[in-house]
């Protein structure tokens, strides 16, 4: 039986982040995507316009139209930005029994804030114990953390530890936004710290990069993998992504990566 993900996110009209970017990940990676809007944004590769929250009620009756009716493996919440509806995404984890990846989305790649003031304790209080892992940048990392913004890997795992008395499964640290050759991911769970370390790739097509790496740690989740396997291979899928999102050359500003790099070749 194919395996089934759920997203939980907001709807990106430019189609290389949120629900758009997710669904494709799910499909280039062999799960069956499903989904639940939590939000509308008029957005490109050059920023975010408008935003229209979906109403919490609404964004519940889609959570439970899809678990009632299918036996979802994996889920992946990404951009809530009211406090409200973390709290009706909570309740509905709890009927189901739903174990989700969070990927924070406080601030979009083109730097806009998309989580209110009020929502980031409701997060911290409401969806984090519920959740298998986290997956913050260093500035999300920060905010969850309330500190500075981390600037080694002490002061990275310094923020983790702090994280996981949410009660929250797991902390994936990224370091995207760091420095250096390398890219390193830090994962702890409170016990065991496994690096992930890849070649810095600069390059401007960044657009939707968290959560695509969300959204595949989810998919290797509902296909049953550990943990750390489900880790190491988003973190692959998504690093030839980024090498092969150059190729689209779409948008003005910061680019997709390329989902489907393994079927088609960008023009």
């Amino acid at each position: 039986m194919i395996p089934i993900a759920l997203t939980i996110a907001g709807s990106d009209s430019g189609g290389g982040a949120g629900i758009q970017a997710d669904l494709k990940t799910f499909s280039a990676l062999g799960v069956f995507g499903t989904s639940a809007i939590t939000a509308l944004t008029a957005q490109n590769t050059q920023g975010v316009r408008a935003v229209e929250d979906v109403s919490p009620g609404m964004v519940a009756a889609q959570i439970d139209a899809v678990c009632e009716d299918m036996a979802v493996g994996g889920v992946k919440i990404g951009m809530v930005s009211r406090a409200e509806t973390i709290a009706a995404i909570a309740a509905a984890l709890r009927r189901h029994r739903l174990r989700p990846v969070l990927d924070p989305v406080m601030i979009s790649t083109s730097g806009d804030r998309l989580l209110q003031p009020d929502a980031i304790g409701a997060l911290r209080t409401k969806l984090l114990p519920l959740a298998s892992l986290v997956t913050p940048n260093l500035p999300e990392a920060a905010l969850l953390a309330d500190s500075a913004l981390a600037k080694s890997e002490e002061e990275m795992l310094a923020q983790a530890e702090t994280i996981l008395r949410s009660g929250v499964g797991a902390v994936l640290m990224k370091g995207g936004h760091g420095e250096g050759p390398e890219s390193t991911d830090i994962l702890f769970d409170g016990k065991v710290v496994t690096r992930f370390a890849a070649p810095r790739i600069r390059t401007r097509h960044t657009h939707g990069t968290g959560c695509t790496l969300s959204a595949a740690i989810a998919a290797g989740l509902a296909q049953g993998l550990p943990l750390a396997e489900a880790v190491a291979g988003a973190k692959d899928y998504l690093q030839h992504a980024l090498a092969a999102g150059a190729a689209l050359s779409i948008g003005k500003g910061s680019g997709p990566v390329h989902h489907f790099h393994r079927w088609w070749p960008g023009r």
